[in-house]
């Protein structure tokens, strides 16, 4: 198949020989031998890394042959896709080439100097042996793709490859070096003139004009490239497949170290952040001091606008600013660029920051539109806007200053007042005897009609403007009376997602501050001081399950009901829990039920609902409406006319019960109207439910799994006879919907089923063991993981060929909380946000990470305990998930251009005045046309929003930049070199609110050193944990 190559690897230990060559099947051989042994001589030696030096034998790189005749199309793009990894590879191989001979051995010959070897070293440290990693790669590839058209397998290679500690190892080392390299480069382009002049020419000799900044930041690209590849090389690879394991394999081999590898990026560039802020502090001052003491840690920082606003509202000043979001206070620093920008499209300059305030965070305080009267006390609080020279009591102050967009809510203040003269002239024209032609009610009518739709306007567009204002209430000194002055902040954020984050961490970290979150989780991983706290969820509140404290109910079940409210502001879904509501179930063993209906519009939780059912509810489901297609699909496939086809159900929330019923609640209405009800087929105890589009199962007691079709409204035909499939013996404790087929689990067996025929397809054994019964199952990627009834470990199977995979022992976790006890039982599972939720009869939750695509769910690290539990098993753990509506994240620039330019044409009939205005009518500069019925011809303003005249730069006067910033700032041509994110890179079309729900006896701190009871209560608790916004 080709010529063997030898390669020589130089080590700590001795010189090592390797050969390597085709086999006689399909497989690269490799031989290792030790030659003989000699003392390291160099500091990269001494690091215990491999130097490769492949012999200079030709090997040519490797290239796809002439495509075969009769290939399906699958195999002619994954033939493409194949082509396209290996061109990858050859460019990216040969940019680590040319840092090496362009660049790094230029420099290490140079006489005199232009950059010493220590330098050389940081900036080039570690690319040799990230280029041997890459070297010995393509020679496997070389082999790999001679064979392609006989054996179609790459995914192993990239396993072998890439699983390696020593790749980790060596990427680490490079990424964790990268803004110390970029510093040293930048630091020598200001100072020494012969080194600039060389990186110039370097890059004007090179083809492509690529600098040494874009040729180095390439292997921090390189993992997210290989995914993007191997993701649709796997889309294009059907089921049975032999390189399918082998591709979802390598999906999370590489998944996992891009996350390993990003964290470390965000950690170091923090660090970064962090010792710049110190070095612009006095050492003498106490910021010095909280900063070098190491228990500060960056959330979140971001080049901000700060405004300043006259008492008319008139713009006196705008200045960027960097913000400091840290775990216990927030600091604002002015910026300063110094040195030659002529250098900033070689390398990024780092600006020099110059601390303007600090404070702790439980005194910051955000003020939105409409909650000035509840954020303080406005008797006792005098009110400075910040950079006013004078503060002014609250008794003369203004709101219009301080409400919204200043000079939008002034003009929305003369509309109100006009709109009143205008009432008072139209109750006088209503007194006039007389009849004349453009004096009477029908002119006045339409004149307050009019201001009342310019005033709508006027609100739509102070609403728009506060997306990206962020207001903060700061604590100062105190006056002369001795009553303390507050002064407000006003921060133009660059888009509305970051006015959304930027409220969201502030929200969190003070609930992070809270004693219970001091720490809240312990993490056994020796790198667990890289992990910042936003890593992990914070314990937002515990509460009651139950209303009635008089009956000793015990938990059974729980669902989210996604409900989107339209009441909530808009920095209210910043910091509340998801919306909707929360279904809690459970009751007495052999006597009634209660649901308990929690509305999560809020950031703690209320009950909005509480009724008694006729016994235990022991599991819950919640069934969506169904999609727009679904519904289309639906009515298609029935043959009856559109006149007889009932309208499709709202979302439901259906009760599985001790005494074998099953109920149908309307989630809409919050539980008042239970919509069907039946019993189960021999009145079985109903342990599981799930639904498909076609039914609706319920694991019984006895080993039966009743399928209920749906009817032709949509709803479950429960009055009908299920269809009832024997599973097994025992209980059918737990159910999965996975893709078209549906996984039953009766003792340690699992049955896997067809879901629209019912037909069993495999049962396989979960556990050796036959007591340890499946409980619980859980789907992530391309794989289930599985509890037990009994034993402490976990195992993970593949969804297609249903292989063991992976098991872990969660006991090896728990001792950190609680050492010696080893007897620990999974009692629930969840995954959400590539985290694996574990739940013990301990009342311990473990946290393990597992990668999020749609590669195999292996655990690949030790994860972390929770330090807040509960007093016995934990019952249920589940997710709330509610997504923010795509068009709060827009901006007024992105509603422009998402909208389609309308022709010029008529104004509209008066009788379009009788509809209120539509959002999607509104368009930058053109909000809407008022024609009155007899005014138009009459001298004066007309009374209309006409189109304002364009202004240099195409922006608008409604929203220019005098107008108080209100939108995004002008883009900058250098605006990359100053942190600040351009708008389409901060696109987003939507984000999503998580919390994670726990349910068990009480409430438990594990903490020992902490002052919280180490147990206290024995009623039913809820855990809530809050996650930051996934952005």
């Amino acid at each position: 198949m080709g010529a063997w190559l030898t390669m020589t690897f130089r080590g700590r230990r001795g010189t090592w020989l390797a050969v390597i060559g085709p086999s006689a099947g399909r497989a690269t051989q490799v031989f290792i031998a030790c030659a003989f042994c000699l003392p390291g001589d160099s500091e990269e030696e001494d690091m215990g890394f491999l130097e490769v030096m492949v012999s200079d034998m030709k090997h040519p790189p490797p290239e796809l042959g002439p495509m075969p005749d009769g290939l399906s199309p699958q195999q002619v793009v994954r033939r493409h896709i194949l082509g396209s990894i290996v061109q990858s590879e050859r460019s990216y191989v040969d940019s680590l080439k040319r840092i090496l001979q362009d660049y790094r051995h230029p420099l290490m010959e140079m006489e005199p100097k232009a950059l010493s070897a220590r330098k050389c070293q940081v900036v080039f440290f570690r690319l040799k042996e990230i280029l041997h990693c890459h070297s010995m790669f393509q020679i496997a590839l070389f082999s790999r793709v001679a064979e392609w058209d006989a054996t179609e397998k790459i995914g192993d290679l990239f396993v072998a490859s890439f699983s390696k500690s020593m790749v980790l190892d060596v990427y680490s080392d490079y990424v964790n070096n990268f803004t110390n390299a970029m510093s040293v480069i930048k630091k020598a382009c200001l100072t020494k003139p012969v080194f600039l002049e060389f990186l110039k020419k370097r890059q004007m000799a090179s083809s492509d004009r690529v600098t040494l900044y874009g040729l180095m930041v390439k292997p921090i690209q390189r993992f997210p490239q290989f995914i993007l590849l191997l993701q649709d090389m796997l889309k294009n690879t059907p089921k049975g497949h032999p390189d399918r394991l082998s591709l979802q394999l390598a999906l999370t081999e590489l998944e996992t170290l891009a996350e390993k590898l990003n964290e470390q990026k965000r950690v170091a560039d923090q660090m970064a952040e962090i010792q710049q802020l110190t070095r612009s502090v006095s050492d003498r001052s106490n910021l010095n001091k909280l900063l070098n003491s190491g228990q500060h840690q960056l959330l979140l920082c971001e080049t901000l606008t700060e405004t300043v606003y006259g008492d008319r509202g008139q713009l006196i000043k705008s200045k960027e600013r960097k913000v400091f979001l840290l775990n216990d206070m927030l600091v604002c620093a002015n910026i300063n660029f110094k040195g030659q920008l002529e250098i900033s499209s070689l390398v990024p300059l780092g600006p020099k920051y110059v601390v303007k305030w600090n404070t702790a965070l439980p005194q910051v305080q955000v003020v939105e539109v409409g909650q000035e009267n509840s954020s303080y006390d406005k008797d006792n609080v005098v009110i400075q806007n910040a950079g006013a020279k004078k503060h002014v009591s609250s008794s003369q102050s203004s709101n219009k200053v301080y409400l919204g967009p200043p000079r939008l809510f002034q003009e929305l203040q003369d509309l109100q007042k006009d709109l009143a003269v205008v009432e008072q002239i139209t109750l006088l024209i209503s007194t006039l005897h007389g009849t004349y032609q453009n004096l009477n009610m029908t002119v006045a009518q339409d004149w307050c009609l009019a201001l009342q739709r310019m005033m709508r306007v006027k609100e739509e567009e102070i609403h728009s403007a506060n997306k990206c204002r962020l207001r903060l209430l700061l604590p100062g000194k105190t006056d002369k009376s001795g009553r303390p002055i507050s002064f407000m902040v006003v921060f133009i954020t660059p888009n509305p997602l970051s006015k959304i984050s930027w409220v969201n961490r502030l929200h969190l970290a003070k609930i992070g501050l809270r004693e219970e979150n001091q720490p809240g989780w312990l993490c056994p991983d020796e790198d667990k001081k890289s992990k910042a706290p936003f890593w992990c969820p914070i314990l937002a509140c515990r509460i009651p399950a139950f209303s009635s404290n008089a009956l000793d109910l015990q938990l059974g079940a729980v669902v989210h009901n996604p409900v989107q409210s339209s009441l909530l502001g808009f920095s209210a879904v910043s910091t509340s829990l998801p919306q909707g509501y929360l279904w809690v179930g459970g009751g007495q063993e052999g006597a009634g039920g209660q649901v308990e209906i929690f509305s999560l519009n809020r950031s703690v939780p209320r009950t909005v609902k509480s009724f008694p059912v006729a016994s235990q509810v022991l599991c819950m489901e919640y069934i969506p409406e169904k999609s727009k297609e679904e519904q289309e699909q639906f009515k298609a496939e029935d043959s009856r006319s559109a006149a007889d086809q009932p309208s499709a159900p709202h979302p439901t929330i259906c009760l599985g019960l001790q005494d074998g019923s099953i109920l149908v609640y309307g989630s809409v209405d919050m539980g008042t109207q239970c919509l069907l009800s039946c019993r189960s087929p021999g009145r079985q105890p109903v342990l599981c439910l799930k639904h498909s589009p076609e039914y609706l199962f319920a694991g019984l007691q006895n080993g039966t799994l009743a399928a209920y079709a749906r009817n032709n409204g949509g709803l479950w035909d429960l009055e009908a006879q299920p269809t009832c499939l024997e599973v097994g013996t025992g209980p059918v404790q737990t159910l999965l919907t996975l893709d078209d087929t549906v996984w039953a689990s009766c003792a340690n067996q699992v049955t896997v089923l067809d879901a629209a025929t019912l037909q069993a397809q495999q049962t396989f054994e979960a556990h050796p063991e036959e007591e340890a019964s499946v409980t619980h199952m859980i789907k992530a990627g391309s794989g289930v993981w599985m509890a037990f009834s009994s034993g402490s470990s976990i195992r993970l199977f593949h969804t297609e060929t249903l292989e063991h995979l992976q098991e872990i022992n969660i006991a090896t976790r728990t001792t950190f909380v609680l050492p010696g006890q080893k007897n620990v039982r999974v009692t629930s599972l969840l995954i959400c946000q590539g985290l694996l939720w574990v739940g013990t009869d301990q009342g311990i939750i473990v946290l393990l990470p597992v990668p999020r695509l749609e590669g195999i769910p292996k655990i690949t690290g030790k994860g972390m305990v929770s330090l807040n539990g509960h007093c016995g098993p934990v019952e249920f753990l589940a997710v709330a998930i509610s997504t923010l509506a795509p068009d709060v994240l827009k901006n007024d620039k992105e509603e422009e251009g998402g909208q389609e330019e309308k022709p010029d044409g008529p104004s509209p009939e008066p009788s379009a005045l009788d509809k209120p205005p539509a959002r999607e009518m509104r368009k930058k500069g053109i909000l809407l046309q008022y024609r009155l019925h007899s005014t138009s011809h009459l001298p004066g303003q007309l009374l209309s929003v006409k189109e304002a005249s364009p202004v240099p730069g195409g922006t608008a006067l409604e929203h220019s930049e005098e107008d108080g910033s209100i939108y995004e700032m002008a883009d900058d041509p250098d605006v990359w070199v100053r942190s600040r994110p351009c708008a389409r890179d901060a696109h987003r079309k939507e984000i999503s609110s998580v919390a994670i729900i726990s349910g068990g006896r009480g409430y438990r701190n594990f903490n020992p050193s902490s002052k919280l009871p180490a147990c206290s209560e024995t009623d039913s608790t809820l855990l809530i944990w809050q996650v930051p916004l996934m952005l």
